[in-house]
């Protein structure tokens, strides 16, 4: 039991402080319907990587975060800009699904001009999140309490440009620069958390969660609570399956994260027949309510 605490504890801290923005997030990004964003700002910031390991530069220095970062931002404008506003004859999720094909196909080919390339792609997918330190966590809490202070300090302007687009606009907010301002935002959350567990990680984390909470929960402080106690205990149960049974520790976490789902959205449709209860996802929450 002390070697496998030992070994899995900072993990573990790891996945019980980080997801917590995570969720929040989810929950815009499955209201607004782009639920492929994060691969896509995943995508664009490893491309940002990957042209610094082709010039030379280490993948964990500073100047290679800061080239990631930046693409990140470019990647937040366009996302921002081409946000629709009422009807529009190509999704949003169209375009997101193309930056994203563009960016992997161009950090395949930068790679392949590396001697590390296919180690360094595979990184990007399933993260090391085994070999996390705690100066890497305690940086990234840091960092996601920080963009958690802006959210909250503008959570009427964050909630009502995703809840109530047509309101915001009425009211006369600038939807495009809180846009804008939010995917930036959110591109910093994926490029960090892209470092530590890979883009399948923050995928499954920002998604899963918040779409088990809305399956059982309405208000948005009930969602968040549920979807980090989802996010904990399946981090907690893919953590001792992964070293129980010497597995691959984020795919662990990814396919638990995946049952729980199925769990979740049973025990939901079992409770509603037994009730008669419509779905708890149909009422959205009050873009007010905190």
């Amino acid at each position: 039991m002390e070697i496998a605490w030992s070994i899995m504890q900072w993990p573990f801290v790891a996945c019980l402080l980080l997801p917590g923005l995570l969720v929040y997030f989810g929950l815009h990004i499955v209201k607004r319907e782009v639920i492929f964003v994060d691969l896509a700002l995943a995508q664009v910031a490893t491309l940002g990587t990957c042209l610094c390991l082709v010039l030379g530069h280490d993948v964990h220095d500073l100047h290679t975060y800061v080239w990631s970062v930046g693409f990140t931002i470019v990647g937040a404008a366009i996302f921002a800009i081409t946000r629709p506003h009422g009807k529009t004859r190509v999704p949003q999720e169209a375009l997101i699904g193309v930056v994203y094909v563009v960016a992997a196909a161009a950090a395949i080919l930068l790679l392949s001009r590396t001697a590390e390339g296919n180690e360094e792609l595979k990184k990007t997918l399933v993260g090391d999140v085994l070999t996390v330190t705690w100066p890497e966590i305690w940086k990234t809490f840091l960092l996601y309490v920080g963009i958690g202070a802006v959210h909250f300090i503008f959570r009427k302007q964050f909630l009502i440009i995703t809840f109530e687009p047509e309101r915001a606009a009425a009211e006369g907010i600038s939807v495009r620069w809180w846009d804008f301002l939010f995917y930036a935002l959110f591109g910093l959350v994926v490029t960090s958390f892209v470092h530590i567990g890979g883009v399948l990680m923050v995928f499954s984390f920002l998604i899963v969660p918040a779409v088990c909470a809305s399956f059982l929960v309405n208000s948005l402080m009930a969602r968040l609570i549920v979807g980090w106690a989802v996010a904990t205990i399946a981090s907690f149960c893919g953590l001792y399956f992964s070293f129980e049974f010497d597995l691959p520790t984020g795919a662990s976490i990814v396919c638990t994260l995946g049952f729980a789902l199925i769990v979740v959205a049973g025990a939901a449709r079992v409770l509603r027949g037994r009730r008669g209860l419509t779905p708890a996802g149909a009422q959205e929450p009050d873009p007010g309510s905190r």
